[in-house]
């Protein structure tokens, strides 16, 4: 899955992975790192929205109706 995120994310993976190894209490982002992170998640929750919306107009109602036939 981490060969799928963007530069960004992959960036703040890394350092919330050191953060975690090193036991640190805080991790502190420089604006521009956030704003990147911020704009990635926001793109990746449009395209969750999208994705989502897509497979709902795809699902058709199918009806069946059963008369027994020459019973």
């Amino acid at each position: 899955m981490e060969q799928q995120l963007s530069l960004h994310l992959k960036k703040f993976n890394d350092r919330v992975k050191v953060m975690n190894q090193t036991n640190a209490k805080e991790l502190v982002l420089s604006p521009l790192d956030a704003r990147n992170i911020h704009s990635e998640i926001f793109e990746l929750l449009t395209k969750i929205n999208d994705l989502t919306n897509i497979k709902k107009e795809d699902e058709a109602t199918v009806s069946v109706d059963f008369d027994g036939g020459n019973f």
